[in-house]
Parts: structure tokens; sequence; C-alpha cells
């Protein structure tokens, strides 16, 4: 069971309200010189010039001062907490601009995704979040890219397991 703030609960529950709630986005790949932070919220100033939006949060051990999620038009479908359902997500980056779709391109194997879900008026409190997505495919045109997100699945573990020996599980043979 995951548990939820009281003002998530309270978010639930309203009819209409001033909360907003922020998808946070931490993309990591050995290529990349640092993680790709991304943001449904443009509640913050970046910077002025180029004029950037953005949201300050330290999910993922983020320094909110000096790794800001930047601002993208999103929309993401995310995984189900169903434990039935796969981990499956899709994002969908509206506007694609030149540089991130460079950085896309510059990628030849899986990526690494978290998801973290946070209110605006508290973006370090983590309200739901999904960790070690693997990036397993894209697709898009000129205005649009999907990235398609999903665990790596069972059936690729390694079999058999390490053997429960003295030396690696001394614990098991007191």
């Amino acid at each position: 069971m995951r548990r939820v703030s009281l003002n998530r609960r309270l978010l639930q529950e309203e009819h209409s309200t001033k909360e907003i709630e922020v998808a946070l986005f931490h993309i990591e790949h050995e290529e990349l010189s640092e993680p790709v932070r991304l943001s449904t919220d443009n509640a913050d100033r970046l910077t002025d010039d180029p004029l950037t939006y953005g949201t300050r949060s330290t999910f993922n051990g983020a320094n909110p001062v000096s790794e800001p999620f930047q601002f993208v038009l999103v929309s993401a479908d995310l995984p189900s907490d169903l434990e039935e359902a796969p981990a499956e997500a899709a994002i969908t980056l509206e506007n694609v601009t030149k540089g991130i779709a460079d950085v896309l391109q510059m990628i030849n194997s899986q990526a690494t995704v978290d998801i973290a879900l946070v209110l605006a008026s508290s973006p370090d409190l983590i309200e739901a979040e999904f960790r070690g997505l693997k990036l397993v495919r894209a697709e898009g045109d000129a205005s649009e890219i999907t990235l398609f997100l999903s665990r790596q699945p069972i059936e690729e573990e390694s079999f058999p397991s390490v053997r429960m020996t003295k030396q690696r599980f001394p614990g098991l043979h007191r």
C-alpha cells in the first residue's frame, strides 16, 4: 500500500483546488554528461536569458539551486499500481526543440528513467514514484516524441541464481 500525504488526499476529494500535481522525470544514461531533468510545472523562473521555467526539487538527490527540473510540454501515462499490471509508461514530449531531439538521437542503448509525482506547493515531498524504468523505444514526428518505458521483464533474470554458500550468505549457516 502506498502512503499518501494529507494534502494529496484532500486534493483528491476536492471538486476544484488551487493545488497542482507535478510530474518530475529524471533520465540517466552513460552517454550523457549529466542527467536530464524534466518537469510538468512552470512555477519557477530558472533563467532570464534564455527564458526558462521549471521546478526546484530534491528528487533523486538533485540540488534545487544548481540542478532544477526544466519545464517542458509533456503528457504522461504513468504506470499502474496494480500488482497484476506491468509497470509501463509513456511520455509524450510536445513542441520538441532541436536540443531535446539531439539528445534522444545520441542515445543508442536503454536509458533509465525515474518518475516522481509531487505537489507544486511541496516539490520535495514525493507522493508517488516509479524508479528504474527503462526506455524501450521512441516514436515521433516533427511536433512530438513519445518515449515508451517499462521495467525489465522478469524473464530476463539470470538462472540459475547464485549459490547460498557460507561465503556469500554467512547468516544462513550459523
